[in-house]
């Protein structure tokens, strides 16, 4: 494994570009896991990651609230002294109220990906809105970056 690294700026760093994150979830019944490409907002403290309760990530995320979160550089390797990954594991916490919580983040998280502009369309405004968005918080109880 690549050395790791607990520099704070260079975690934030990685964490403060729009690149893909990937989380990874299991059924608890099956221990099968489950690992999907999403769109994230880092806080400083936590991850925040919009996802519709018919989703399997949300229905094995409120059977089982353990996951990761793996989030890689555009180009790992190609900057030298830029993280090429962080990992974070722990328990996420699924919220469906208020809604206007819901809504605001879910809207930030979109923006990040979408810009200004692109979250004013109807797509974006209406996942936002749906009754089935929910927000997946991770604040992570480990924290990994290389």
């Amino acid at each position: 494994m690549p050395p790791k690294t607990t520099d704070p700026a260079l975690i934030h760093a990685l964490l403060g570009e729009a690149v893909l994150a990937r989380l990874a979830t299991a059924d608890p019944r099956t221990l099968q896991p489950h690992v999907v490409p999403v769109w994230f907002l880092w806080d400083g403290t936590s991850i925040w990651i919009s996802a519709f309760e018919s989703t399997r990530k949300l229905k094995e995320l409120l059977r089982n609230p353990r996951c990761a979160v793996l989030i890689e550089a555009k180009e790992p390797g190609k900057e030298p002294g830029k993280l090429e990954a962080v990992l974070m594991e722990g328990s996420a916490e699924v919220i469906e109220t208020p809604r206007e919580l819901v809504r605001e983040k879910s809207i930030e998280i979109y923006t990040r990906y979408m810009g200004p502009q692109g979250v004013l369309g109807q797509e974006p405004q209406s996942w936002s809105r749906d009754p089935e968005n929910r927000l997946v918080k991770l604040t992570p109880e480990m924290t990994r970056a290389w």
